[in-house]
């Protein structure tokens, strides 16, 4: 009679792809923007810090992205110079001095600006976060086969 000494398990594994694994979506707001993240099944706000770390390995959306965020931290300092030039004449009017009326109108010269740059701001970081999704809809539809051996057998992984 003869013994079975060995055994060598073989396990197949297909993952198929669904339509959407990754996915950002932006969502306008009057000061800026709010970004979600999906994947899978899960839904996770960020930050747009967290955007630029997920947009890091495609190069083109992450540069893109990159210049966005240019545009809002200018759109922020642009607005709040601003919003300071208002103050001081409505703040020198208020305790009775003679107001000086060409900051006022350079302050609001410099908070349109920044409304400017912050729509900028909303369009180009919509634009990257479709090269992102476009990106990464075409690269789940490609295939990948893998074999691994181990010491208790051999696993074989397929993935489209």
């Amino acid at each position: 009679m003869r013994e079975f000494s060995g055994c060598l398990v073989v396990t197949i594994l297909l993952s198929f792809p669904t339509l959407a694994q990754e996915k950002l979506v932006m969502y306008p707001s009057f000061g800026g923007a709010h970004f979600e993240y999906e994947k899978d099944t899960a839904v996770y706000q960020v930050t747009p810090r967290q955007v630029s770390q997920i947009l890091f390995e495609y190069a083109d959306a992450y540069k893109e992205f990159k210049k966005a965020r240019k545009h809002s931290t200018w759109s922020g300092i642009i607005g709040f110079v601003g919003a300071g030039l208002v103050v001081l004449p409505i703040a020198s009017a208020a305790v009775g001095g003679d107001p000086e009326w060409g900051f006022a109108a350079g302050g609001a010269a410099l908070i349109a600006g920044s409304f400017v740059l912050g729509k900028s701001y909303r369009k180009t970081s919509q634009h990257a976060i479709d090269m992102f999704n476009q990106r990464k809809g075409s690269a789940s539809l490609q295939s990948k086969t893998q074999l691994y051996f181990a010491g208790t057998g051999v696993k074989l992984v397929i993935r489209f």
